[in-house]
């Protein structure tokens, strides 16, 4: 059903002419569901949304009758990896800064996740590297089209000279490691600091950087030209964070930087909404994430151990990290020196 009138939408941005879609059940962003309307559209855009007899089609437009389809306003799905087979495809282990590299070069607009996402009626996607780098590299906007290539699905005109998405960060321990990573989130900071205050002052003069036509910087400089864009407001960082305390370090990096993070996955938001707020911050959560916080103040004493301690002989348990999916840590709970208490220290599996 919803691929369907994907395909239709498809068809009505490729033709000049309007088309307008009649007696569908129509769920408009606002407002109650009308039943046997119109939808008329032209170049990709919605012309009028309403009722059929009350909304006026245009002279000479296309009517495509639809009746006993629905149709609904496109989701829009703000961190995504459809497309790239995978976010082995979407991490590049060669070190934690790679603002040169774009997601781009790694959709393929052929691949069934794409299909998927247009059929739950999915029309805009934000692909995105994935998080094990500090600075995994471009996100993609794309507009899941019925195209072969990936440069068919852009929301940009010409990936050369225009900016065709936003700059994906990440913090807490998903960028840590060896081999040149940081190993605490002190030296993390530290390098991504370094590494705007290096694209702020290094690389051509300001005098010699130049701008196309739409005054996005371009000075063939693969690694600052990505940090500078986000320093002018040409490009949008999107930070994958968690803990309450880095998500507090990304709003404070896009303050000393002059740009403002949209916050993804935020999962102990709700610590430190007010700093959130203050700084404007839009924050994409899930439906795991808020159930996570939920859970949170009991999560730890609802796992209980697979097999349960003698009588009399109960287990504390603590949360291993501040996560609110962190596995357990359990030991006797000042246990007696009673007749059937183990004296060893055992630690249940966590599920």
């Amino acid at each position: 059903m919803l691929t369907t009138l994907l395909a239709l939408g498809a068809l009505a941005q490729a033709q000049t002419a309007p088309i307008a879609f009649t007696g569908a059940t129509v769920h408009p962003v606002s407002g109650p569901v009308v039943e046997d309307g119109v939808v008329v559209v032209q170049g990709g855009r919605i012309l009028a949304v309403g009722p059929r007899g009350g909304t006026p089609i245009p002279p000479g437009a296309e009517v495509v009758d639809v009746t006993g389809k629905v149709i609904v306003p496109g989701l829009v799905d703000t961190h995504s990896h459809v497309g790239a087979g995978g976010t082995g495809e979407l991490n590049e282990r060669m070190g934690p800064l790679q603002p040169a590299l774009t997601s781009i070069d790694t959709i393929d607009a052929t691949h069934p996740s794409l299909e998927l996402a247009r059929a739950g009626g999915i029309t805009t996607v934000n692909v995105m590297p994935g998080s094990g780098n500090l600075i995994g590299g471009q996100t993609a906007y794309l507009k899941l089209r019925d195209g072969r290539t990936v440069d068919e699905l852009l929301l940009c005109s010409d990936r050369r000279s225009e900016v065709c998405g936003g700059l994906k960060m990440a913090n807490g321990t998903n960028p840590q490691g060896s081999g040149g990573y940081p190993s605490t989130r002190m030296a993390a900071a530290a390098m991504v600091r370094n590494a705007f205050l290096t694209a702020k002052k290094g690389g051509p003069s300001k005098k010699k950087r130049k701008k196309d036509a739409e005054g996005t910087i371009a000075t063939g400089d693969l690694t600052n030209d990505p940090l500078r864009q986000v320093m002018a407001g040409q490009r949008v960082v999107h930070f994958h964070t968690h803990r309450a305390d880095d998500i507090v370090t990304a709003i404070r990096m896009g303050q000393e930087f002059g740009f403002t993070p949209v916050l993804h996955h935020v999962s102990e938001g709700w610590k430190v909404v007010d700093a959130i707020a203050a700084a404007g911050c839009p924050a994409r959560s899930s439906s795991s994430t808020a159930r996570a916080a939920r859970k949170r103040p009991w999560s730890c004493a609802s796992r209980r151990r697979r097999s349960s301690p003698p009588p009399g002989c109960p287990w504390r348990c603590t949360p291993t990290t501040r996560s609110p999916t962190a596995a357990c840590s359990c030991a006797p709970a000042a246990w007696p020196s009673a007749a059937g208490c183990p004296r060893t220290r055992r630690s249940p599996r966590s599920p």
